[in-house]
């Protein structure tokens, strides 16, 4: 019989009303191969999708799985197979690929082999309000000490020295070095580049087109030169996209990867290609802190990054693609990420650092900048989410408020601006307060343009 594995369940809920999905357990007790899928949309033509990417440093012989299509008396079976590869120097090598010839454009759904470490996964008991006919409601599984899959690379990212000592005065000016944009980067050559843009009313409903203009012209009015998104959701690619072309600004978009994982993000990567305004996009990021957040490893996190590239390839995208996560998540998983991104993104907040004050929040952020772009070699680091909260408890040294807001985001901006990424546009209130009850006050607008 076919193996018990955590995927994702999925209840279909007829009617509308309230619905209880009973919790379920699954106990793996060896490490498990099965076959998954993901989609691509594919034009006409020949192409080729899947398989399994490593990464070897020399020659070396591969052993692993792969998923395969078998057909049978006109039966089409996906299976897993083990296969034997020999990578006969070092780089980055695709196993076993599928290839495909469509004779229309059409969605392109392709096995992929999904790896199970073990333990006890539960998917909780989930009670939900549904509102429409025939709606399915998928329910993921969580683990509490799942064994990570390890990685056939060799690769060994440098370490870095990730200390800091903030300096005993209270009255030290930020840096004013102006950054330079080397040839070929992204970033800008001045103190300011891009700002992060949600498309949430205060409730957390989506804002209308109307909205999203207004706010999208006072990104402009106030000097900078590109929006970062998160998704695709609440028609950001359409209304977010309008208001950007109106305004002659660019877009660093995003694929986000929530607590349903990497086959919750797959619709995502459909309504960019179907979207296919490549000529705004300066940047791809996939996953926001979605290691970090338990949402996918970085084995899997690696593997999805591959495949979105292919999609959007295939869909006339060439522009660079990245992840981003915190500076020690990328020490961590440097050896399967590298490969796979074109620069390297990363959420430096200065906040979360105990021993740093407003004052040295630029110094600070500067400092793990230079990290950043080391972890890679051949590749850049870019600062894709930076900010300071205007309320909340202090962290150590690190203390919100009004004025030690526009402190730190002055000191950065001085110190790194044209790299970095602002954290936010306006106050999150439809967000929990988290940590430190900062979580809703990064609203930032106001401080720029002045």
């Amino acid at each position: 019989p076919a193996p018990v594995v955590p995927t994702p369940l999925a209840t279909t809920c007829p009617t509308p009303g309230v619905y209880t999905i009973p919790a379920t357990t699954v106990t793996l007790t060896e490490s498990t191969t099965v076959c998954g899928a993901t989609s691509t949309e594919v034009p006409v033509g020949t192409h080729t999708a899947g398989g399994v990417t490593t990464v070897v440093e020399k020659e070396t012989t591969v052993v692993c799985p792969y998923a395969a299509i078998e057909t049978n008396s006109d039966v089409t079976t996906s299976v897993i197979k083990t296969t034997t590869y020999v990578c006969p120097s070092a780089g980055t090598y695709t196993i076993a690929p599928l290839t495909t010839t469509v004779t229309k454009s059409t969605v392109w759904v392709y096995p992929t082999p999904a790896s199970y470490a073990p333990g006890t996964y539960t998917q909780p008991e989930v009670v939900t309000t549904i509102t429409k006919t025939n709606y399915v409601v998928f329910c993921p599984f969580t683990s509490p000490a799942p064994a990570p899959v390890k990685p056939t690379s060799t690769y060994v990212a440098p370490a870095p020295v990730v200390t800091y000592s903030a300096k005993p005065t209270t009255a030290v000016a930020p840096p004013k070095s102006t950054p330079t944009k080397p040839t070929g980067q992204l970033g800008s050559s001045g103190s300011q580049w891009a700002i992060t843009y949600s498309p949430y009313q205060d409730n957390g409903q989506c804002k209308d087109a109307g909205s999203v203009a207004s706010d999208i012209a006072k990104i402009a009015k106030a000097g900078f030169s590109t929006v970062r998104v998160y998704s695709s959701d609440c028609s950001g690619l359409e209304n977010i996209g309008n208001a950007c072309e109106a305004h002659g600004l660019k877009i660093i978009l995003g694929i986000f990867i929530s607590s349903t994982g990497i086959s919750g993000a797959a619709e995502q990567v459909t309504d960019i290609v179907k979207w296919n305004k490549w000529s705004m996009v300066d940047l791809v990021v996939i996953g926001n802190e979605a290691i970090f957040s338990g949402s996918c490893s970085g084995v899997e996190l690696a593997a999805f990054i591959v495949s979105c590239k292919t999609a959007f390839k295939i869909a006339g995208y060439s522009g660079p693609v990245t992840t981003t996560e915190t500076l020690d998540v990328w020490e961590k998983n440097a050896a399967v990420l590298c490969p796979v991104v074109d620069v390297v993104g990363c959420n430096i907040h200065p906040f979360f650092n105990a021993d740093v004050d407003a004052e040295h929040a630029g110094e600070f952020v500067a400092s793990q900048l230079k990290i950043v772009d080391g972890l890679c070699p051949g590749k850049y680091g870019l600062n894709l989410e930076t900010g300071w909260p205007s309320a909340g408890v202090c962290n150590g040294k690190a203390c919100p408020g009004k004025d030690e807001q526009y402190t730190a985001i002055k000191g950065i901006e001085a110190a790194v601006g044209g790299k970095s990424v602002m954290f936010s546009m306006y106050n999150d209130l439809w967000k929990e307060p988290g940590a430190f009850g900062c979580e809703q006050s990064w609203g930032a607008i106001q401080i720029f343009g002045q």
